[in-house]
């Protein structure tokens, strides 16, 4: 957002040839050929955005108009879009920020710029401002744009892809929600759309304000490997590199080094260090070839690659043949090299290429080509998801579009042989609700490979799938818990809606006999207090459970008893009262093992610091990062800002979130996990204990450890005082003979004693 009331002075003749500067270069990176009127139309856009924004600076004291120029250049240079979009991208935050109209852009620049400014523009206000999650709303209403252009979503991926670049001038609370909400919708829609680049670099970004030491550290020794690394990928690609010239091909071959996001995914995913990540980087193969011989040469490629490595067979992934949903295309192989190291070879044509690096504008590019249809589905269900939705609580539709955007899928097939694409984990019923939804809401059971399952078994790549239907069936609410897709989930839910609705009447006239019986009196406050001691959320709800008989005269009684309103009072008091989980019992008892000293925290924005509790999902101490989640019903919440729960809630409610700080004022211990692993021999478990209980004088609140033939593996839960002494410990049981790896327990892993 622009700042307009920055104080200082700045020299205006040097910023003005620094706007030309920029403008220039995104005339270069423009790579659509254009005529003079596009020109013109562009330059029309600059001109209408430096007057509306010539007052207005951002955080950093740059003018305003620096971020739409770079935002524009994203847009020609990084996905590949053309004049409209440079045009709308340059215009994107005038209608929000200045007294410009949506209507004053249609009329200079035409329809198509108007209603593509109008998905990017959020509308202040017209969402109710006592809704728990701002971004959800804004993000609902910029993908309802997609229903008519999904040049919305690239632009809007572009303005993320600049703030995120220049996130170090935003406060560090700040700094957290954005970074969480891009790590947990923008990379993984970004992913969708094809743009891998730009997803790798958003996912590097987040996760520098996430976990900036781990950011720091992994960047640190990938710089200090550099050379080593170059040295070898030299090496290996030397004899393939002569076979390709040998038989006449035209390639390009390199080392592309993975990103610091997904080098941290695999450390935490296998539980080792960097230095035993082996897959670093991967060689890439870009051939020019034809169309029509794009398949056989890339075969062609593998086949000179097997004469030199030999290949794992179980990493052979063939999306040449059947292309990603997102329209990815490739042959990727996994090959040991001489020295022992396994090695990652993606093979593609320079149009793949194109399209892995710039999505669906490259994508679009080559319409008709084999990996079209695929992303095109996609963007359908979600149109539909979208339409189906539209009324839905916010937070809701986030869940479900977040479920859409997977990136493990499946193929299936139909009776008639044809294939079908899911997402994975996905269930017969998905794949039901799939073909048609009525097929869905008809279902009964399924013929996997001609074998009779129920509607809940999961398919696997390469099942045949028969749906069997009944005229008689009716959605079920259980069918819920074992759909995956959110087409199933919308259809479910709209179906069991209308049936409820159908039983609004009956149900009302059965309440309306109950307040006649009690002699209670048939207001609107009876019955929502009625619905409030139900715990209904909804009068549907209320009326489809007084029509199905699950409620009745004896909760009628219970509630307008007199002698029963504290107890009803409290029940209805129930939902806002603060959850009693483990957090709770976890900081009573540290608490009172420790004399009731917590050690104080320091949290922005004016909230109480006094009371907060340690969360149960990850469990911080004092030294790592923190924010606090607020509770306008009961304690702050503590979480690890790098928590996968944190970073979910930091991009739902980041309006709820606030940064926090230790101040380690005063000693008092905290929960935290160990898990060890290494070659088991007699005395391990005492060498362990030792260096807990005696050297650091802790108490070890659990210790489990078991064994397979000679490897053991332990997990010890502990009382520590702050980061600094957790490692220290880990450190010193890495030195024990025996031990491999020693280090903290992920998030979720940690359960109390």
């Amino acid at each position: 957002m622009p700042d307009s009331t920055l104080l200082r002075t700045y020299d205006v003749r040097e910023e003005r040839l620094e706007i030309l500067k920029r403008y220039a270069d995104l005339l270069r990176a423009w790579k659509t050929p254009a005529d003079r009127r596009d020109k013109e139309m562009v330059r029309k856009a600059l001109d209408l955005a430096l007057e509306a924004h010539k007052d207005m600076r951002r955080r950093s004291g740059e003018p305003y108009i620096y971020h739409p120029l770079e935002v524009a250049h994203i847009v020609a240079s990084e996905i590949g879009l053309g004049t409209t979009a440079i045009v709308c991208a340059l215009l994107h935050d005038v209608v929000e920020d200045t007294d410009y109209r949506i209507e004053d852009m249609t009329r200079v620049f035409g329809e198509k710029v108007g209603r593509i400014i109008d998905g990017l523009t959020k509308i202040k206000g017209i969402f109710d401002q006592t809704t728990e999650s701002i971004q959800a709303e804004n993000f609902k209403k910029m993908l309802l744009t997609l229903s008519d252009d999904v040049r919305v979503i690239l632009i809007k991926l572009a303005d993320r892809l600049h703030n995120m670049r220049t996130l170090d001038s935003m406060p560090p609370g700040k700094q957290l929600k954005i970074a969480s909400e891009t790590t947990y919708l923008y990379a993984p829609l970004a992913h969708r759309l094809g743009l891998f680049a730009i997803k790798s670099e958003l996912e590097d970004l987040a996760l520098k304000y996430t976990e900036p030491e781990i950011f720091a550290t992994i960047r640190r020794k990938l710089e200090e490997s550099e050379a080593q690394r170059q040295e070898f990928i030299e090496e290996f690609i030397h004899p393939i590199r002569k076979a390709l010239q040998e038989k006449g091909l035209v390639y390009e071959i390199m080392g592309r080094t993975k990103s610091v996001y997904s080098i941290w995914q695999k450390m935490k995913k296998k539980e080792i260090p960097f230095e035993e990540v082996y897959d670093l980087f991967a060689v890439r193969i870009v051939i020019d070839t034809p169309p029509d011989q794009e398949k056989v040469d890339c075969w062609r490629v593998y086949s000179i690659i097997t004469d030199f490595y030999t290949p794992n067979k179980d990493r052979l992934r063939d999306w040449v043949s059947l292309p990603k949903a997102n329209g990815y295309e490739a042959l990727h192989t996994t090959v040991m090299s001489h020295t022992g190291k396994w090695v990652e070879v993606q093979i593609r044509t320079q149009r793949m290429d194109e399209i892995a690096e710039r999505g669906y504008a490259a994508h679009w590019k080559y319409k008709g080509s084999s990996g079209d249809t695929a992303l095109d589905d996609w963007l359908n269900r979600i149109r539909e998801l979208l339409k189906g939705e539209s009324e839905e609580d916010a937070l809701d539709f986030l869940s479900e579009f977040k479920l859409n955007l997977f990136t493990d899928e499946i193929y299936v097939f139909t009776p008639k042989g044809e294939l079908k694409t899911l997402p994975g984990g996905a269930t017969a019923l998905d794949f039901a609700y799939h073909i048609h939804s009525q097929i869905g809401s008809a279902s009964i059971g399924a013929k996997v490979n001609y074998k009779l399952v129920p509607l809940s078994h999961p398919l696997r790549t390469g099942d045949q799938v028969e749906i069997i239907t009944s005229r008689k069936q009716e959605p079920h609410e259980e069918w819920l818990k074992f759909v995956v897709t959110a087409r199933a989930r919308a259809n479910i839910k709209n179906a069991l809606k209308e049936e409820r609705r159908r039983h609004f009447t009956e149900g009302r006239a059965r309440l309306e006999k109950l307040f006649a019986q009690l002699e209670v009196e048939d207001s609107k406050l009876n019955i929502y207090t009625f619905q409030l001691y139900t715990g209904r959320r909804s009068l549907i709800d209320l009326y489809y459970d007084l029509a199905k008989d699950n409620i009745g005269l004896k909760e009628a009684r219970e509630c307008f008893s007199q002698n029963e309103k504290t107890n009803w009072f409290r029940r209805i008091s129930r939902p806002f009262a603060r959850r009693q989980g483990v957090s709770k019992s976890l900081s009573e008892v540290i608490r009172t093992k420790l004399e009731d000293k917590p050690t104080d925290v320091v949290i922005e924005g004016g909230i109480d610091a006094s009371v907060y509790e340690i969360s149960s999902c990850c469990y911080p101490i004092p030294g790592d990062d923190v924010i606090g989640v607020v509770d306008y019903n009961g304690p702050t919440q503590l979480h690890r800002s790098g928590c996968p729960e944190a970073i979910q809630l930091m991009s739902k409610y980041g309006n709820r979130i606030v940064k926090a700080k230790w101040t380690n004022n005063e000693p008092v211990a905290f929960l935290t996990g160990i898990k060890v692993t290494g070659i088991d021999k007699p005395g391990l478990i005492i060498d362990i204990t030792r260096i807990i209980t005696e050297q650091h004088s802790l108490n070890i609140r659990a210790f489990n450890m078991s064994s397979k033939g000679e490897v053991m593996e332990g997990t010890i839960t502990l009382l520590v005082f702050n980061t600094l002494q957790l490692q220290e410990i880990l450190q010193s049981i890495q030195q024990i003979q025996g031990i491999r790896r020693a280090a903290r327990l992920a998030p979720g892993d940690l359960s109390p004693s």
